[in-house]
């Protein structure tokens, strides 16, 4: 990367693709923001740079270029394969870790913490210019995205057609609020909802604390 390019990705600031952080802290820490950007539309991490863009450096690249490569292999589930890159700008090095959008969605975070299997790993995303925590309902559309998944059959029925007249007279609709409307289970709602969101029918937002389905 040329350091003009790295100057016009640190004026833009964080972002949904961009993340900045300090030091090279831990693998799992890193392997957070991998599998967010693998798990939406890529990214970059440029180590090095504090949150007010002020460029601080790395202090060993052999060492944090291999944490990575760790957090990468190791720490996310399928494998990561980022593309490192160490740069000079303004007497001081950094390291730029660039992540492809994924074609093996969805990544799962392995986590070191001990407890259990299921409360090791979770899938992550990226939110604006924060990692977070994928709902049920993106993980089940980021699956549906896989070449491995199971074609898709939908047929519209009585609580499709009650969801499409509530979306005729309101911007949106919730999980919770679909579920209540036609009487069925959050269950059979997200399942529902992901279907037509996969049928190109409805089109899911997702907020930092919320998440919300409109017409496509």
């Amino acid at each position: 990367m040329k350091n003009k390019e790295f100057q016009l990705l640190l004026e833009e600031g964080e972002g949904s693709t961009v993340e900045f952080k300090r030091k090279v802290t831990s693998p799992e820490k890193i392997a957070r923001a991998l599998v967010g950007f693998a798990n939406t539309r890529g990214g970059m991490i440029l180590f090095g740079v504090d949150d007010d863009k002020s460029i601080v450096g790395v202090e060993s690249e052999k060492s944090e270029v291999e944490m990575i490569k760790t957090a990468a292999n190791i720490f996310c589930d399928p494998p990561i394969n980022p593309s490192i890159e160490i740069i000079s700008y303004k007497g001081k090095d950094l390291i730029i870790v660039t992540v492809e959008e994924s074609n093996e969605k969805p990544h799962y975070l392995i986590s070191g913490n001990g407890k259990d299997e299921e409360e090791e790993t979770k899938v992550l995303i990226r939110v604006k210019d924060k990692t977070v925590i994928a709902s049920k309902e993106v993980v089940g559309i980021l699956r549906s995205e896989s070449p491995d998944a199971p074609p898709l059959r939908i047929s519209i029925g009585e609580n499709e057609r009650t969801l499409f007249e509530y979306l005729e007279a309101n911007d949106r609709i919730t999980v919770k609020q679909f579920g209540k409307l036609a009487n069925i289970s959050d269950r059979r709602s997200s399942r529902t909802l992901i279907q037509l969101v996969r049928a190109g029918v409805l089109r899911l937002h997702t907020l930092e604390k919320t998440e919300f389905f409109t017409m496509a």
